[in-house]
């Protein structure tokens, strides 16, 4: 999408919008299938919060994707979109037995991450499928605020509690297919990766009906210009050779499955929105524009940073701005940030805004949530609508007082 495809997509369905590139999300799964093909039964689970509008779901269903899903509403939104029920994985946090066994008697492969639910299911369903998801005790992410294989996390079953696992399914005699686990987000390191691919592995080595491993995920995405990422094609060869010689030695074919969302769907989103007010002070300029973290939150919550260009006047001269939202808070996506120059009017294009920045969204101050446009084979197709007043009141009820 070039800069007047862009302004003219602003133009037809208005600001603020999300804008997502198929073409992108199609070549980051090549890239990643890819990567792996020396494996012999890959499956690829999309992770649905990441962006979780049902025409992104179809489209990663004609690339013969999976899901990871993490709630019960995401399970019926895969459902909606065509899914069968075992191409979908439930992997939730702190959910009730209740969910768990709302999702199972839907069909999906259920993920436990906790002893407590695990004893109680494998108790009342012990010929129900089972995957068991660990915590590595790894930290694999560069941010700690989405880090979620280190010792603290609320995530996964701990190593050094194996012996417990074992107990329950002994005790239950449930149903072990699967072991998973997800370290964090923006993995650089691929040694530590691979070194929480080691637990992984031995503590598969405990179950011996085993059908898949899950890796998670987390690879990073370049934010800028020259930003590292990870090096998928390196980690492939890596990974590859090392599960290969992992099934032989466990003496059977297993999958090997990832649950990408960022890798798959960051880099192919911007998000456009247009500058209200150019406010000079005595120290900073300020581009205020007609959004706020209401729709695009991370850079306010994990200090994330996504280039932002002015895509009215690519060619004006570069001058300093502090970008800001129309929120009555301090909602700032960038502070002092080099930008051609701005004028009121002008459409700002956020990078990066496809994973992870629609599904945060809120109505926070009222506002409405932006529309979302899928650009595909050449077209601007409106996915989403955006929201009008009738939305914001639509399930208030008014009480006579």
């Amino acid at each position: 999408m070039n800069n007047n495809t862009l302004l003219k997509i602003a133009n037809d369905f208005g600001s603020p919008v999300y804008v997502y590139d198929s073409e992108k999300i199609v070549s980051q799964y090549k890239r990643l299938t890819s990567a792996f093909n020396k494996v012999k039964q890959l499956k690829i689970n999309y992770a649905v919060k990441a962006l979780s509008n049902i025409s992104i779901l179809k489209l990663m269903h004609t690339l013969g994707a999976g899901l990871d899903t993490v709630s019960i509403q995401e399970v019926q939104l895969g459902l909606k979109a065509g899914f069968a029920p075992e191409q979908i994985i439930f992997t939730p946090n702190g959910v009730s037995l209740e969910e768990i066994e709302i999702a199972s008697k839907l069909g999906v492969q259920i993920n436990i991450d906790n002893l407590s639910i695990l004893e109680q299911f494998g108790t009342k369903h012990p010929k129900v499928p089972v995957c068991i998801r660990i915590n590595p005790h790894v930290m694999a992410g560069g941010n700690a605020n989405i880090s979620v294989g280190h010792i603290d996390s609320k995530f996964g079953i701990s190593v050094h509690q194996i012996p417990h696992i074992l107990r329950i399914v002994e005790n239950t005699n449930m149903h072990i297919n699967g072991i998973h686990m997800h370290t964090g987000s923006d993995i650089l390191d691929i040694d530590v990766f691979l070194y929480a691919s080691e637990i992984l592995f031995d503590t598969a080595k405990h179950f011996k009906d085993l059908e898949f491993l899950d890796f998670g995920s987390g690879f990073k995405v370049p934010y800028s210009e020259g930003d590292i990422e990870t090096n998928i094609e390196e980690f492939g060869t890596k990974l590859s050779k090392r599960f290969n010689a992992f099934c032989k030695e466990y003496g059977k074919e297993l999958t090997l499955g990832f649950e990408p969302g960022k890798f798959l769907v960051s880099e192919a989103g911007v998000f456009l929105a247009k500058v209200n007010v150019v406010k000079q002070t005595t120290s900073t300029v300020f581009a205020q524009i007609d959004t706020g973290f209401n729709h695009l939150i991370r850079p306010m919550l994990y200090g994330s940073q996504h280039m932002i260009s002015n895509i009215s006047n690519p060619k004006g001269r570069e001058r300093f701005y502090s970008v800001v939202g129309y929120i009555c808070e301090t909602d700032t996506f960038a502070n002092n940030r080099r930008i051609n120059e701005i004028n009121e009017g002008d459409i700002l294009c956020f990078k990066n805004a496809g994973a992870y920045c629609y599904s945060m969204s809120s109505n926070y101050n009222s506002r409405y949530r932006p529309a979302e446009v899928l650009w595909h084979k050449d077209q601007a197709l409106l996915i989403r609508e955006r929201e009008t007043f009738d939305d914001i009141i639509k399930n208030q009820i008014e009480v006579s007082l």
